[in-house]
């Protein structure tokens, strides 16, 4: 797909997802069908969406009714015309909640990406390692040794004789031995170097030379929060999540990171503390330690529909 613009990417993406509601409606005709292999017969591009849709189906086949939208079940309308005007605004689910949930458009088409839940480790370059955590994607340039963080955190193990650039949406970093995390959230990332150095250029002009132990934002005006490095913040790398007496609301929102569907909880249970080493490869048996643990209770809908509740006091 690189002959298309990003545009281009997005527009067929949406396409795929609500191709994928459609036939997913209980009065999907013949024609509809014959139509939709009209599109995916159009292009090469089309069937590959096509495709991603239909894996991304499958792995959240679990995915609960009760997320669809309210417009499906509104008696005053037939169901193919809630479709269409749901379908008209691109927010049907589950097909749009598993392109715009699980893994936003411009993630969907990265180079490499992983989906909620799933890590990856990969060689990148000659003695450059990438890993991707959840929900993270990334675009490579590996013939000009560049990396652009779309989504999410990636760890970098480096030991080159050639810089690698890192792509921020607020400036660029740069290193060639050194051992970086970098997290990218709505207005700023967070870099924090293990070992060796790193040059960061940010917004503003500002550019630093990050040495390990340290850890700053990146933000379109400069850098700020500078602060020692906290060993315990990537145990991601080897897929547990540790809590030091941890408000139990903070440490829910990392989980959920790690959970495909929908996890809530009662506000009450903000200020409760947590301590302990957990996986993030089992978030059912995390929530199970946490009920044992903690007063509350887990209510469970379905596998991807899951609320957190105050454990009520005998009478």
């Amino acid at each position: 797909m690189s002959r298309l613009t990003q545009a281009d990417r997005k527009d067929i993406t949406r396409a795929a997802a609500r191709w994928l509601a459609l036939l997913d409606a209980e009065d999907c005709s013949e024609a509809d069908r014959a139509r939709l292999a009209q599109w995916r017969n159009r292009s090469s591009e089309h069937e590959q969406a096509w495709q991603r849709a239909l894996q991304l189906r499958q792995r959240f086949a679990g995915l609960p009714s009760a997320l669809s939208l309210a417009a499906l079940d509104r008696p005053d309308l037939g169901r193919r015309v809630a479709v269409k005007r749901v379908l008209g605004v691109g927010a049907l689910l589950p097909a749009a909640w598993l392109v715009g949930r699980q893994l936003p458009m411009q993630a969907w088409t990265a180079d490499v990406h992983t989906a909620t839940g799933e890590q990856q480790r990969m060689p990148l370059t000659q003695g450059v390692e990438l890993q991707l955590n959840t929900g993270s994607a990334v675009n490579l340039d590996l013939a000009a040794r560049r990396l652009m963080l779309v989504r999410g955190e990636v760890a970098l193990y480096a030991a080159a004789r050639e810089p690698l650039s890192v792509i921020l949406p607020q400036g660029v970093l740069t290193l060639r031995e050194a051992e970086v995390c970098v997290r990218r959230y709505d207005d700023h990332c967070r870099v924090a170097v293990a070992r060796g150095r790193v040059q960061l250029a940010a917004g503003g002009g500002a550019s630093e030379l990050l040495e390990g132990g340290q850890q700053v934002s990146v933000t379109a005006t400069g850098l700020s929060d500078w602060a020692s490095y906290d060993p315990t913040l990537p145990d991601w790398r080897n897929g547990v999540l540790l809590a030091d007496n941890q408000p139990l609301g903070d440490f829910l929102r990392e989980l959920r990171r790690y959970r495909p569907g929908v996890l809530r909880w009662d506000p009450a249970l903000e200020r409760l503390r947590v301590t302990g080493s957990f996986r993030v490869d089992d978030t059912d048996q995390v929530l199970a330690l946490l009920a044992a643990s903690l007063p509350l209770n887990v209510q469970t809908r379905t596998r991807y529909w899951v609320s957190l509740e105050p454990r009520k006091k005998n009478a």
